[in-house]
């Protein structure tokens, strides 16, 4: 095998499309999966004009049926997958008392459900290499808490929690299991909704972040090639925090 398959959630932009470009850079090909697959054109065009492999894939991660279906595309179209970021997520900002049961599950179904299916789906492909990076991208919000995001912050701390699990049940088989909790990042839709809606100054936020500057995409996709080396197969079950020092352990 000359290069390994990495199937991105939530791809189309953000974090989500750097840790696309990012595993690209280091030769390996990339499914590009976002609920609207016309959305992830600009990642997938960009990765193959740096002469990267990659796929454009449409699901909504929360559902098995269309998830099967764009795993087995990128089967036909690069081979068994070796490594999942699973990135794809939905917040909210509804005041705890005014949360509907309908907003609740669908942030649930998204954040919490979606990785798990996927990551049921890729397992054997994995298994069988023996070998697998699984990376889940979680919050600090999960460290920290929310006002006004229970339902996000309370659901990437699950994330947290099944990364630790996933990691001592699949390490047996080579596979590693790690979260990445952002923090400020710039150039996300959830950040733009962040400071949309708080009207921090961003002075006022650099002066929460020790390193003084606000993350990047890139930031937290260097931190998760870094996980999906052959190099960090000793790493897993670890949340490895990527804020600046916002939030430190």
């Amino acid at each position: 095998m000359t290069y390994r398959v990495a199937l991105v959630t939530g791809a189309a932009a953000g974090i989500g499309a750097a840790c696309a470009k990012r595993l690209a850079k280091d030769g390996v090909a990339v499914g590009v999966l976002d609920l609207d697959e016309a959305r992830c054109a600009e990642t997938v065009e960009a990765i193959q004009a740096a002469g990267g492999k990659a796929i454009a894939l449409g699901a909504d991660v929360s559902q098995r049926a269309p998830v099967k279906a764009a795993i087995d595309k990128l089967r036909e179209a690069f081979g068994p997958i070796h490594i999942l970021v699973n990135n794809a997520g939905v917040t909210d900002f509804t005041p705890f008392e005014e949360l509907t049961e309908e907003r609740w599950d669908l942030i649930y179904a998204v954040n919490v459900r979606g990785p798990f299916l996927l990551t049921q789906e890729v397992l054997p492909d994995m298994k069988a290499a023996k070998w697998g990076r699984v990376v889940n991208i979680s919050s600090s919000s999960a460290q920290t808490g929310a006002i006004n995001m229970i339902p996000y912050s309370s659901s990437k701390g699950a994330v947290v929690t099944m990364t630790r699990s996933m990691a001592q049940e699949f390490g047996p088989y080579g596979i590693t299991v790690n979260n990445i909790p952002p923090g400020s990042v710039m150039g996300t839709i959830m950040s733009e909704a962040n400071r949309d809606r708080f009207q921090i100054p961003t002075e006022v936020l650099l002066q929460t972040i020790p390193v003084r500057r606000m993350g990047e995409p890139n930031d937290i996709a260097n931190a998760c090639a870094w996980l999906c080396l052959d190099e960090t197969g000793y790493v897993t079950g670890q949340t490895i925090g990527v804020n600046g020092g916002r939030v430190v352990t």
